[in-house]
């Protein structure tokens, strides 16, 4: 039946063989996989991966993309006298220095700091 209107046999709104939400031959879940009082196992660290690789692309790619746009910007607030323009390249400016901190952040975790 549709989420939220029951049917005629289901007066509660779910369909009888939903179950527990899992299908039958999913493994264990997330709560299966703690230790004692829901703690993890404690091999997160040894088994964690870092992202800060495909973080600093993307920050790099902000950046270069945010500084081009602010230049941009400025030329065309520069020629036109336009404020809606120069408010663009302000906004850009901030991105760009949130980028640019972001890639010192991302510097400084790399360095193992």
């Amino acid at each position: 039946m549709t989420a939220g209107f029951p049917g005629p046999d289901d007066e509660d709104g779910r369909d009888r063989d939903e179950g527990d939400g899992r299908d039958e031959g999913e493994g264990r879940d997330e709560a299966d996989e703690r230790g004692a009082g829901g703690q993890p196992p404690g091999n997160e660290p040894l088994t964690a991966r870092s992202a800060l690789g495909l973080r600093a692309v993307l920050s790099g790619v902000a950046l270069v993309a945010a500084v081009a746009a602010a230049i941009v910007f400025a030329i065309v607030a520069n020629r036109n006298g336009g404020g809606a323009a120069w408010g663009a390249a302000v906004v850009c400016a901030v991105v760009a220095a949130i980028a640019a901190a972001d890639l010192a952040v991302i510097a400084r975790r790399a360095r193992g700091r």
